[in-house]
């Protein structure tokens, strides 16, 4: 089932999604001061290319107030917006029965899109 969501997902806009983050995430890494702001894109543009068997967790060893404070900058520079399309999309899949699997994705995503400091990706 994940191997089947994953092609599904990449085919139906999950390759444009991530394409977007990894362009994103180049622009940012431009400057010295944006390239911790890249390294979160990159791990989005990792969870959106291929979304299914992956978990997202909080890091047992945080960095404390130092990811706190990157997390606030990182939703007053767009995190926000970023999260809120990610539940838009999930809210018009979850409308059908076929898109419930997508939406779940969707909100996963819209989690990480939030507060991507002092989280980790996982297989699970």
């Amino acid at each position: 089932m994940k191997l089947i969501g994953n092609i599904i997902w990449l085919i139906f806009g999950g390759f444009i999604i991530a394409l977007e983050y990894l362009i994103s995430s180049l622009i940012l890494m431009i400057s010295i001061v944006g390239i911790p702001f890249g390294i979160q894109t990159l791990k989005l543009a990792g969870l959106a290319l291929w979304p299914f068997g992956k978990d997202i967790r909080v890091k047992a060893q945080s960095d404390g107030c130092l990811s706190s404070l990157m997390n606030v900058i990182w939703i007053l520079i767009g995190g926000l917006w970023i999260c809120l399309s990610h539940l838009a999309f999930g809210i018009l899949f979850a409308m059908t029965i076929i898109g419930i699997p997508f939406a779940k994705q969707h909100f996963k995503l819209a989690t990480l899109a939030l507060t991507p400091f002092g989280r980790e990706i996982i297989i699970s």
